[in-house]
């Protein structure tokens, strides 16, 4: 069947249902979506789903109703309620329905290979721009309907937020740092291992600083480019060509400066952390949340229980990077002893800070390890020891309070955006499946829809 007769088949359908004030039954097939993986077109549905986690309270609701009107949760009601004239039927009963996944640490721009230390010597802004818009695709379609993307270059994750906000693209909801901000050679200094000829002297508007003035210029420049929140680099990390994934990269100061100008302009920090020194610093500094967080010991939990520091683990990186270390030739001389040394940590550190009460927000680093495989990181925290239902809460009600947008994401309420996303099985007793999310919406548009049993 060909596109033109698809699209022509839907629009007939749709007029048909305001015609006559009838409503219809949703499901996957040819004629119901567009070449992009849209649904065509839809503001008011009615899901009927099997059962819902309300993320919120821990309880499970079975044989519910969510009624879908201009991209907002408008409510949720027991039973499967009749559709009002003009509403199209979502039938969800064999599924559990949750809240759109969030994945607090990604880089949409990028995906780790053995190129990618040489790419961006043949690549050009354009083209990581467009080669970014098929991971966002990805992350979208694996039920991660809203990110942050903590650190890239040339701003190319704003323009691609901007993309998607637009339309042009299909991609998650983008909360991005843009550049990551880093002292002279360090984590994200953007010119680590480079021939001199090429090294230069990157300052504040590369996001490299080396005193608090600096420090807040590279803030304010965040600012004026147009990004979310502020990444910096607190100590060293696996993947740059420098020596150390772990010593401290800023001084007390310079933290200062950065949190308190960030705090000025309503951003969050979020802060690479793999070494216990540098990590003190910035939770002692004030900033709000710790990625990777390696070597954490008992008083840097302390300390973050104390600040209430958010935790995000990015368990699905370390587990990447270690099992890469291993082949002899992917990783150069100088990564691969950091890889080896600090990947295969992760999950034990993940594993005390919650048994510790440190609030845990879920994060990957996908663009380290493969865009769309973002729901691993469930498996992974369980197998650590977190329960199934504060693993999604992590990704959900969790991530939402450390993006500060509680009010409107991270549950299925009325008032909320709509973004509702549906497994097959209950992920409260089998976790893996959400490796395979049936079902995505994002602000009440359909993305994807189940496939034929």
């Amino acid at each position: 069947m060909n596109l033109s007769l698809s699209f022509f088949r839907l629009l007939l359908a749709l007029v048909c249902v305001a015609a006559c004030g009838t409503a219809t039954g949703l499901r996957a097939n040819p004629t119901t979506t567009a070449p992009d993986g849209t649904v065509l077109p839809g503001t008011s549905w009615v899901i009927h789903a099997g059962a819902l986690i309300d993320v919120q309270s821990g309880a499970v609701r079975r044989q519910v109703s969510i009624a879908v009107r201009d991209g907002k949760v408008a409510a949720v009601t027991d039973g499967f309620a009749r559709p009002r004239a003009g509403e199209t039927v979502i039938d969800l009963r064999q599924y559990t329905v949750l809240p759109g996944l969030m994945d607090m640490h990604t880089h949409l721009t990028s995906e780790h290979s053995k190129q990618s230390y040489s790419e961006s010597f043949f690549l050009d802004p354009a083209d990581y721009a467009l080669r970014s818009a098929l991971y966002a695709r990805r992350t979208l379609m694996a039920g991660f309907t809203t990110v942050r993307d903590l650190g890239d270059r040339n701003n190319v994750s704003i323009s691609l937020r901007e993309a998607i906000a637009k339309g042009w693209v299909v991609g998650p909801r983008i909360f991005t740092a843009g550049k990551s901000i880093a002292t002279t050679g360090g984590h994200a200094d953007p010119t680590n291992g480079l021939n001199q000829e090429y090294t230069g002297n990157p300052g504040p508007a590369e996001g490299v600083i080396n005193s608090p003035g600096e420090a807040r210029q590279a803030v304010r420049q965040r600012y004026k480019d147009g990004a979310d929140l502020i990444k910096i680099t607190a100590t060293g990390g696996v993947l740059s060509l420098a020596g150390s994934g772990q010593n401290p990269q800023f001084v007390a100061e310079e933290l200062e400066a950065i949190v308190a100008a960030a705090h000025d302009y309503g951003f969050t920090v979020a802060v690479h952390a793999h070494g216990t020194e540098g990590m003190k610093r910035a939770v002692e500094a004030g900033v709000d949340s710790i990625e990777h967080g390696t070597f954490m010991t008992d008083e840097v939990i302390a300390l973050m229980k104390q600040r209430g520091t958010y935790y995000v683990p990015t368990i699905s990186a370390g587990k990447w990077v270690a099992a890469k270390a291993a082949e002899a030739d992917y990783f150069p001389d100088v990564v691969r002893p950091k890889a080896a040394a600090i990947g295969p940590q992760i999950a034990e550190t993940f594993a005390r800070a919650h048994r510790a009460g440190v609030k845990i927000a879920f994060g990957t680093d996908s663009g380290v390890s493969p865009h769309g495989e973002n729901a691993r990181e469930f498996v992974y925290m369980v197998e650590s020891g977190m329960t199934p239902l504060a693993a999604i809460q992590a990704a959900t009600v969790e991530a939402a309070k450390l993006l500060r947008v509680q009010d409107r994401l991270g549950a299925v309420d009325p008032g909320k955006l709509a973004d509702i996303v549906a497994v097959r099985g209950d992920p409260l007793k089998n976790i893996e499946v959400m490796l395979d999310v049936a079902f995505v919406m994002k602000d009440g548009r359909v993305y994807k829809l189940p496939a034929p049993q």
